[in-house]
């Protein structure tokens, strides 16, 4: 006797996804709560809540008064809002015109752009380096800024570039009869179609430019250009660390993280159970 699946409902789906949400934030909290605790709290009982007794603000006071935290943290937001806002858009128009106009050389660009995932963008460090020192960008966001965005290209367009292949070309070619020009479909009829799938990529762009700390070391390393993840390590010694002033400086950086993730999540679980919930 052939046995019938059921299939997930839509509330299922979501009630899987916020059970995995719920344990990948498993870390986060626990830097949360450790991070108002005492030294000797966070070795003794880490998974504890802070008590009166164990209760600590040591580590935010140090962090705010002992560095330059807010230089740190705003270097970090202009960077991955500027890095996310190029490669969608970069990304969503390369992503447009490989999927909709067919001219010589489209196949290889595409896989070109494949390669582009496959092949670490930190393997060209030193040749990045030097043309970072040749174009005068050294120690600065722009050269930040512009690493991230060749570096989130290649999975950008991959994935926009599926979502894109699926929009019913009568509604491209209806537009086109009414003498709508190709930029006002692009902006005006693609984007808010694929607005899931530009979520998706965006969720998926901002946590590694967030958290990066190789190309900020070598390309901006000076006082006024450091992120947080670089300014952090000040409080990390070879022998001694201070892990409170680590820990609340992990919990202010992960403020944005999680404020853009709640903005884009809606989107993001559409996108994601697109297709598979009738």
């Amino acid at each position: 006797m052939k046995k019938v699946t059921k299939p997930l409902s839509a509330a299922g789906v979501h009630l899987m996804l916020g059970g995995y949400t719920l344990l990948a934030l498993f870390p986060i909290i626990l830097i949360l709560i450790n991070s108002f605790k005492t030294k000797a709290a966070i070795f003794d009982n880490p998974l504890a809540f802070p008590t009166a007794e164990t209760f600590f603000l040591g580590g935010f006071e140090r962090v705010i008064a002992k560095s330059h935290f807010l230089t740190y943290f705003g270097n970090s937001l202009t960077v991955t809002m500027a890095s996310l806002a190029l490669i969608l858009l970069f990304g969503a128009m390369a992503a447009w015109a490989l999927s909709e106009y067919k001219f010589r050389g489209n196949r290889i660009l595409a896989i070109y752009m494949m390669i582009g995932i496959m092949v670490p963008i930190r393997l060209g460090t030193v040749s990045i380096l030097e043309l970072i020192v040749q174009l005068n960008l050294i120690n600065t966001l722009t050269a930040l800024v512009l690493v991230y965005t060749a570096q989130g290209l290649p999975l950008a367009v991959m994935i926009l570039s599926e979502f894109i292949a699926q929009i019913p070309k009568e509604l491209k070619e209806a537009a086109r009869c009414d003498g709508v020009g190709e930029f006002k479909i692009f902006f005006q009829v693609i984007l808010p179609l694929i607005r899931p799938a530009v979520a998706t990529v965006a969720v998926f762009t901002m946590i590694p430019v967030w958290n990066d700390l190789w190309f900020p070391l070598i390309l901006a390393p000076s006082e006024e250009t450091q992120t947080v993840t670089l300014g952090v390590q000040q409080f990390i010694g070879q022998y001694v660390t201070d892990w409170n002033s680590v820990l609340a400086s992990l919990s202010l950086a992960v403020i944005p993280v999680l404020i853009l993730y709640t903005f884009f999540s809606r989107q993001l679980i559409r996108g994601l159970t697109s297709g598979a919930v009738k």
